[in-house]
């Protein structure tokens, strides 16, 4: 099924010419003519992409962002490209810090269009192909300790799920944790936005973000809604949390384990726990051979990973903006990727970033 784009745009010539790129480049194209329109859309359809004017009428492209992250949490993977005749550098700024994935200038470059939202879609692809594979390993180690019920299948289970560089808790019918993984423990250990009650649920730092966490879990555990393309979301929910100390909010995905892993109608929901602040360390032997690079470009990809700016590496390395930016070219030719971004997300999504971690975690 192709690709859902939701174009929001006021001009009518405008949006009428995206629409005409966007079918003609094979993309079903819902087409908004104000913010109110397109989030009236949004109440019964799932786009995979939306792609709005920033100066409108009434609601402004900034305002639907806004609307649009807090009404439908549960789309939180779908990008959202602000497309504006405000060029300047510092409106571009504006519009990524206020949450956009991208922002394209008019007068519209077709061709830098369909390539941002092909782009755009890839990094989303990936980043569900990433929870998938990991579903996976969960499913394939609770599958055998459901079958097996032994000491040796429940070590084997937390083995692998202590693997993942992703902090993992597995969530039973009666919303209490029963498993936390290696990097869970150590993130909820800091009790900063996060933290295990006594009674053994997951709750946030004011009773709000509770009550948010407890819908969403409540939600893996039983709902179920059908989008305007046929998917299920079945009970999947993202949110991020804020956090006391100040630091980036952590990002919950919250899903639900098939019955056929859980055990007939044991509900279990997952939960996926993203720390922006933590940087594992990958080994750069296993990264330069993984991806064909040279050692210099390993360096950068790693300093990269471990949050440094580009200009921060030329300091350290001791050699030009120029030839980081070179590199890093080169990196992201390798790599199939386009932004620092992504490429950052790739290298800490990696297998090899589980290498540094030890698996010695258990129930709680």
């Amino acid at each position: 099924m192709p690709p859902l784009i939701l174009c929001v745009e006021d001009e009518p010539h405008i949006r009428a010419i995206i629409a005409e790129e966007l079918q003609e480049a094979g993309y079903d194209v819902l087409p908004a003519s104000n913010g109110a329109d397109a989030l009236r859309i949004l109440a019964s359809h799932t786009p995979d992409l939306i792609l709005c004017d920033v100066d409108m009428p009434g609601l402004s492209g900034l305002d639907v962002l806004q609307e649009f992250r807090s009404r439908f949490p549960d789309l939180s993977d779908v990008p959202f490209v602000f497309l504006s005749a405000l060029a300047d550098r510092a409106d571009v700024i504006s519009g990524k810090q206020a949450g956009a994935d991208d922002y394209l200038t008019k007068p519209i470059d077709l061709d830098v269009l369909l390539a941002t939202l092909e782009a755009r879609l890839r990094q989303v692809a990936r980043m569900r192909d990433k929870v998938e594979s990991k579903l996976a390993e969960i499913e394939v180690a609770f599958s055998q300790l459901h079958r097996e019920g032994t000491q040796g299948a429940l070590l084997g289970a937390a083995e692998v799920l202590n693997q993942i560089a992703l902090g993992i808790m597995l969530i039973g019918a009666d919303r209490k944790v029963v498993f936390v993984n290696q990097t869970g423990r150590e993130i909820v250990k800091q009790a900063d936005g996060l933290m295990i009650s006594t009674d053994g649920s997951l709750r946030g730092s004011t009773p709000q973000q509770t009550q948010a966490i407890r819908e969403l879990v409540d939600r893996a555990l039983g709902e179920t809604r059908q989008t305007s393309d046929g998917r299920e979301r079945a009970g999947e929910g993202a949110l991020a949390v804020p956090r006391t100390s100040g630091r980036r909010s952590l990002a919950l995905l919250i899903t639900p384990l098939r019955s056929t892993v859980t055990g007939g109608d044991r509900a279990m929901a997952c939960v996926f726990l993203s720390d922006p602040e933590r940087r594992p360390r990958l080994p750069a032997d296993l990264v330069a051979r993984l991806y064909d690079l040279t050692p210099a470009e390993a360096r950068l990809a790693l300093a990269l990973a471990e949050g440094l700016r580009l200009d921060e590496i030329a300091a350290a390395f001791g050699i030009t903006r120029n030839t980081v930016t070179y590199t890093l070219r080169n990196l992201f030719r390798k790599t199939q990727t386009d932004r620092q971004t992504d490429l950052i997300s790739l290298f800490l999504g990696s297998p090899l970033s589980f290498s540094a971690r030890t698996a010695t975690g258990a129930l709680p």
